[in-house]
């Protein structure tokens, strides 16, 4: 395969706090790319316009986004993959395993309040993976943190140096523009008007302004960071945009120099070293498995990221765990839940294939005699657990169904106790509950109930023999998934009470893999 085939494609995700505008800003880049015709946002409920990318009915119906959606568009010769990722925090952990199938991170913070919680974890995440970030400082058009501050507050708090790749004239009621330090260009602000890209003398500017603009440009030129695209690549520097999401403003500069700032496909670890992009042995992992995207046909698809080698619709291709041989006769491209039969594709890309129950998240795919997996994805422990059942003993096989299908997702995760074989969910928040809840009714029919427990810590037995003397209502021993031994402790004080008592017990939170 050559490297022509390999270079064009940018696959990226999207990542901020809830309501930072990270949806808007994938609706926007879509919008610009050609991909759809009118832009929705996520609390569309007036208009009836709801987010391309937030396709399952619970989130038009919330206004949240809670699976991650995988979106393709050609720009500029470049073919650009968008997972929009779950912004709320309790989905934390599809956004974690969403982000080991990128290479560039996009970060969007909302300039009225900075770097908030969940775009700190999840820089973190991107950070210890390598992965190079782009920066999108939203909602220029309102009041909000002064901008000097603003790139103050990113390279002390994420300890990463910052380039302005344009800067703001005025904000809020006072925005004229953003200047272009690439092109020496302004683009203006117009409410309710398309933007125009003029030159600095054509851009009508005050006096007062015009000094405000020469003065900050002198001091970034001077005090501020030379850009070196090398940082870039190596997660040292991440290039700031500032606009505004919602008015459409600064996103096609934006994307103009994301087309150019991106990484294109990275070298992948394996089990045999470092796979690279042009190695023409086709390889790929599962980063994710979403049911029901068509509730008409009831279906399964795993999205599976392309690291290595070419992609054929028909071809045969070897599960690495358990060795067993795969025709991959339907396979699609995505548009949220809008999907078209895909024929080919290259390293970088994602696809989704159709799944009968044999994959799991995390599994590899590939051709060839030679036998490799890519890394494990990151198990996380949740902290909310509740004991599930079908409200009517009769939907027996529809709750078993849906039960496994959605626990497959890996958005909700399954324990059994040893005895009497109860299925305990266990999740890191509230709204994962709901969002079950909800699916389980309207995709499977099933009415459940839940009870919740007291328990808030989950550890893996990694070491030692667990008796029954060992546990009890507090120190509750269940099985997860994969019939590994888990302990659900009541609180920190039970579990460190638990560990002093048995030393030669060894346990893991299942963070250990990532932090």
């Amino acid at each position: 395969m050559s490297k022509q085939e390999v270079l064009p494609r940018k696959t990226f995700a999207i990542i901020s706090h809830p309501d930072a505008g990270k949806t808007t800003l994938t609706e926007k880049v879509l919008l610009l790319g050609g991909g759809i015709r009118k832009a929705g946002t996520v609390k569309g409920k007036k208009s009836g316009v709801y987010a391309t990318s937030d396709w399952m009915e619970i989130e038009k119906q919330r206004g949240i986004s809670v699976t991650s959606s995988v979106m393709q568009l050609e720009y500029e010769g470049v073919q650009i993959n968008i997972l929009d990722t779950p912004g709320h925090q309790d989905f934390s952990e599809d956004t974690y395993r969403t982000l080991t199938a990128v290479d560039t991170a996009v970060m969007v913070i909302d300039g009225t309040k900075g770097i908030e919680a969940q775009t700190l974890k999840l820089f973190k995440v991107c950070k210890m993976r390598g992965i190079p970030i782009l920066t999108f400082i939203n909602k220029l058009d309102r009041e909000g943190k002064d901008q000097l501050d603003l790139l103050a507050e990113i390279e002390e708090v994420l300890e990463m140096e910052t380039y302005a790749m344009n800067w703001p004239i005025g904000m809020g009621k006072t925005l004229k523009g953003i200047y272009n330090r690439t092109d020496q260009t302004v683009e203006v602000f117009i409410e309710g008007q398309e933007h125009q890209v003029v030159s600095l003398e054509e851009a009508n500017l005050r006096d007062y302004e015009t000094e405000k603009l020469e003065e900050d440009i002198m001091l970034l030129d001077e005090a501020g960071n030379s850009f070196s695209m090398e940082k870039v690549r190596e997660g040292k520097m991440t290039p700031v945009f500032f606009g505004s999401a919602l008015s459409n403003f600064g996103v096609q500069g934006f994307l103009d120099q994301f087309v150019r700032l991106a990484s294109p496909p990275q070298p992948r670890q394996s089990s045999n070293g470092e796979i690279q992009p042009n190695s023409p042995q086709f390889s790929g992992f599962i980063f994710k498995i979403q049911a029901n995207m068509n509730p008409k046909h009831r279906d399964r698809i795993a999205f599976l990221r392309i690291c290595s080698g070419a992609f054929e619709r028909g071809m045969d291709v070897t599960l690495a765990r358990t060795g067993k041989r795969i025709k991959l006769a339907q396979s699609h491209q995505f548009f949220a839940s809008e999907r078209e039969t895909v024929d080919d594709a290259y390293a970088g890309d994602i696809i989704g294939i159709y799944d009968s129950g044999v994959y799991q998240v995390g599994d590899t795919l590939l051709t060839g005699n030679e036998i490799f997996q890519y890394e494990e994805l990151p198990q996380f422990p949740p902290e909310r657990f509740a004991k599930v059942i079908a409200k009517n003993a009769l939907k027996h096989k529809h709750f078993h169904k849906g039960l496994h299908q959605l626990v497959q997702e890996g958005t909700i995760q399954l324990y059994r106790t040893p005895y009497f074989d109860d299925y305990i969910l266990g999740a890191v928040g509230e709204l994962q509950y709901q969002v079950f809840e909800y699916r389980m009714k309207n995709e499977y029919n099933v009415d459940i109930e839940l009870s919740y427990l007291p328990h808030s810590l989950a550890r893996w037995v990694v070491e030692g023999e667990i008796t029954d003397r060992m546990t009890d209502s507090r120190k509750l021993l269940v099985k997860d998934l994969h019939d590994r031994k888990v302990i659900l402790f009541e609180n920190e004080f039970t579990y460190n009470w638990f560990i002093d008592k048995y030393p030669e017990i060894k346990l893991s939170s299942g963070w250990d893999m990532l932090f």
